[in-house]
């Protein structure tokens, strides 16, 4: 296995340039009905970055581990050849699809991903906005490990999905001719994403290609202005809380559960669930800023 480049490092220049160009785009050209800039936001937005930075390299050290280990048992090699790498792209895009989806399901893994969204800006510094627990995603990729692509394939691919999804954090691109809108995730799609109005909720999860929404019936194309955030916003710019909001409130919900029926439901079902039965109705106003947080 050859020793692949890091591509965010390499990026971070760019990351950098067009974030300024963005801020000076806003501050020359502003639209009344794009949501720009907030200098509060925007420092929560590059802390977040930052502290995933620091605490990805603690996770790393245990998913290493595994996928070593998984690479080692398992007969199968795929090497990294011209025409390969493609291919390893291709399927690690597919794999995140389901993750990503799987984060928009799945109460306890939400908790994780929901920082990405908590933002009520769109710009390029939220794609920096980056959870600081970020230890749930590398299952999804084990099918990978197993059919013998080596860890340090995965990273790198895994590296290039995060890098080409900075460009799609913005207002400040409309649509892109058809072709490519229908084959690739732009920012007309990732605005979507963002959005917290009903018809939005929960659609266009790919990274690099919007084909695997459109292939499972997840797509929803931009009709309408989006408004960004949650659907019951946190009002905090303090990146502890940030990070951490959603598992105190499940942690609330848990200790006010009254069977395991119910634990079970507010850790594994989908982050607005509610447990039938009238109990529920007169616990609602104890759930008011926690799953339904979408």
């Amino acid at each position: 296995m050859p020793n692949p480049p890091d591509v965010v490092l390499w990026s971070i220049p760019a990351f950098a340039l067009l974030t300024v160009l963005e801020m000076i785009s806003y501050r020359l050209h502003p639209d009344d009905w794009a949501a720009g800039y907030a200098t509060r936001d925007t420092a929560t937005s590059i802390g977040m970055g930052l502290g995933s930075l620091v605490f990805d390299l603690l996770w790393k050290i245990p998913i290493v581990a595994v996928y070593t280990a998984v690479h080692e048992l398992t007969p199968a090699r795929i090497p990294v050849l011209w025409w390969t790498l493609p291919l390893i792209l291709l399927a690690q895009d597919f794999l995140y699809y389901w993750a990503h989806r799987g984060h928009h399901a799945v109460r306890i893994l939400w908790a994780c991903h929901v920082v990405h969204h908590s933002s009520r800006k769109f710009n390029l510094t939220t794609a920096l906005r980056q959870p600081w627990t970020g230890l749930t995603v590398w299952p999804f990729y084990l099918p990978l490990i197993a059919c013998g692509v080596h860890p340090a394939a995965l990273a790198f691919c895994v590296a290039v999905n995060l890098v080409y999804q900075f460009w799609v954090h913005t207002e400040r691109v409309g649509r892109l001719p058809r072709p490519f809108e229908y084959v690739l995730n732009t920012p007309s799609h990732h605005r979507v994403h963002h959005a917290s109005q009903g018809g939005y909720l929960d659609r266009d999860f790919g990274g690099v290609l919007i084909l695997w929404d459109r292939f499972f019936g997840s797509f929803a194309p931009e009709t309408e202005p989006c408004v960004f955030g949650l659907t019951k916003n946190i009002d905090t710019y303090n990146p502890l809380r940030v990070a951490t909001h959603e598992y105190a409130a499940i942690a609330r919900d848990l200790r006010a559960a009254h069977t395991w029926r119910e634990r079970a439901g507010r850790v594994f079902r989908g982050p607005g669930w509610q447990p039938p039965g009238p109990r529920a109705a007169g616990r609602t106003g104890a759930v008011a800023t926690t799953g339904g947080a979408r």
